[in-house]
């Protein structure tokens, strides 16, 4: 059975940082992408961060981009994501995902099929 859960949440305030990590059990990371999306209240989920499978190349949200660093251990099946200056914005559910994305939509939901149970990310202002 495949799991992926999450840690590291919590409160931030803004200019901040967390570190957010995901560990899967059950399935191998190795061979797959990995992402990070979150989702806010009464706003759709949104693709933050995506990592080939080997690391090697990433891909950001524009609102994300030059805060936010997707990094992936392979030996220990972990993919983390470290959240630097953070804004109140950046409130919200963060979930961790698995799949294989098309070229060019790594950070579209429907190329997961498996997910965590999220971790809660709040930041005030």
């Amino acid at each position: 059975q495949v799991r992926l859960v999450e840690s590291g949440g919590g409160l931030a305030p803004a200019g901040g940082s967390l570190r957010l990590s995901c560990a899967a059990s059950g399935y191998s990371a190795t061979g797959n992408d990995m992402a990070w999306f979150r989702q806010a209240p009464g706003k759709e989920r949104e693709g933050v961060a995506w990592i080939s499978p080997y690391g090697e190349h990433t891909v950001y949200d524009g609102s994300v981009k030059g805060r936010f660093t997707i990094s992936r251990d392979n030996a220990a099946n972990t993919v983390d994501l470290q959240m630097d200056n953070l804004k109140p914005e950046d409130t919200a559910m963060y979930y961790c995902a698995a799949g294989r994305p098309v070229l060019g939509w790594e950070l579209r939901s429907r190329y997961y099929p498996y997910w965590g149970q999220g971790t809660q990310v709040t930041v005030s202002s």
